[in-house]
């Protein structure tokens, strides 16, 4: 490891580190890699550059979202656990953040809309079968437009709603944002 040290000229260089154990060289080297000091220390007039480093793998700060946490957030009921924790952390980036806003609303509509169905059927004589058969479509809408959403984050496309976007910025952005 190299380390930078002052000569009595005041001008900072780059040591070797050994203070003069065993360095090979005497101080009346002087070559143009660099000058000795009393104590063996090598002094270079410019500090050599560094190395250049290859492209780093890691995405940058304008490079899209990996697509996997963006579908982890639009599976039916099980992404809105890891989209409630997305929001309450407040940390990600602003499609993220759209997308679990997104999530929450639609399983929270959901859920308001089957238990008030299921409680429905469970009170009503008349209406059982239908309100069961509503709350079947209610139930598949559901996963068909988290599928669906679902490919169209798969083709790079934007992951909106037209109703439920702007309901989710409004409502759940107001609370958990």
């Amino acid at each position: 490891m190299e380390n930078y040290q002052q000569n009595e000229t005041e001008e900072w260089g780059m040591g070797d580190g050994d203070w003069g154990l065993g360095t090979g060289g005497d101080e009346e080297t002087n070559t143009d890699a660099g000058v000795w000091g009393e104590r063996g220390e090598r002094f270079l007039p410019h500090p050599p550059t560094p190395p250049t480093l290859p492209a780093c793998p890691m995405p940058d700060a304008q490079s899209p979202m990996p697509k996997t946490q963006l579908l982890l957030y639009l599976i039916p009921i099980i992404g809105f656990f890891p989209s409630l924790w997305t929001l309450y952390r407040r940390h990600g980036s602003r499609e993220q953040l759209a997308i679990s806003r997104l999530s929450i609303t639609l399983a929270l509509t959901w859920l308001l809309g089957y238990s008030l169905l299921a409680t429905g059927a469970a009170t009503s004589d008349f209406f059982t079968i239908r309100l069961f058969i509503l709350n079947s479509f209610l139930t598949s809408g559901y996963f068909l437009v988290s599928v669906w959403l679902i490919f169209r984050v798969v083709q790079g496309k934007s992951g909106r709603l037209p109703g439920f976007t702007t309901l989710a910025e409004r409502v759940v952005g107001k609370y958990l944002s």
